[in-house]
């Protein structure tokens, strides 16, 4: 865990459930640019501490500049505690989402938002994170499980950026699939990462995503060190 300001938050949703997560800021204090996470599927065991996710607010504030949001859904645990609320697949979902994303903007003042989901959390990204403030999405192991075509058609025409990361050994969406399956998405970036699985479990492949944030967020700040 590098140096970096955090602080727990609590975000307040519009039918009144209270969320837990922490902001980790670099030391500077700086929140220009930052990343809001959607994590994996909390029935599965996905949470703010999922652990790309861990890693990115333990390490990027001090090696990138960039600030790290991180939050559980409703009725999701982790170390930080459970926020209120019951697991509302997906479609509930979406007031934690433009809760967070009004954080973001309104308290914690970021003015560069890139909004990242996590398997789960890109459907919810995809599906909610149409704020027309937040610069752009980052997608990680897209499983587009409820994500419809309607839905990818209107982000071809927002015409902001997405980048999907799809691990070539991914249990749901392979990369050769993600391209037909996302082909209504003009503008889509589609990095296929070899050897990748969809957890990105090992540290190359949580460097790789790391420096892939970087390179759109903040770019100045590549390449990553590797040792601190």
């Amino acid at each position: 865990m590098l140096p970096a300001q955090r602080e727990p938050i609590t975000i307040i949703t519009s039918d009144g459930l209270k969320l837990v997560g922490e902001v980790a800021s670099p030391m500077s204090g700086d929140r220009t640019r930052a990343i809001l996470c959607l994590h994996p599927l909390p029935t599965h065991g996905g949470m703010m501490d999922s652990h790309i996710y861990k890693k990115a607010a333990n390490r990027l504030p001090a090696l990138a500049g960039i600030t790290v949001v991180r939050f559980n859904t409703r009725g999701t645990s982790s170390s930080q505690g459970k926020s209120e609320g019951e697991f509302g697949e997906g479609v509930a979902e979406k007031a934690d989402v433009i809760a967070a994303i009004n954080y973001c903007f309104d308290q914690l003042q970021i003015s560069e938002l890139w909004v990242i989901g996590w398997s789960f959390g890109t459907d919810l990204a995809l599906q909610h994170a149409t704020d027309k403030r937040i610069k752009g999405l980052i997608l990680l192991s897209p499983p587009l499980r409820t994500t419809t075509e309607e839905q990818l058609q209107s982000w071809s025409k927002d015409g902001r950026p997405v980048i999907a990361l799809v691990p070539e050994l991914d249990d749901y969406l392979k990369p050769d699939q993600a391209r037909t399956r996302f082909s209504a998405l003009k503008q889509l970036e589609l990095i296929a990462v070899s050897e990748a699985k969809h957890l990105w479990v090992g540290e190359p492949f949580v460097h790789r995503v790391l420096s892939e944030i970087v390179r759109i967020v903040n770019p100045t700040q590549l390449p990553i060190p590797t040792e601190y």
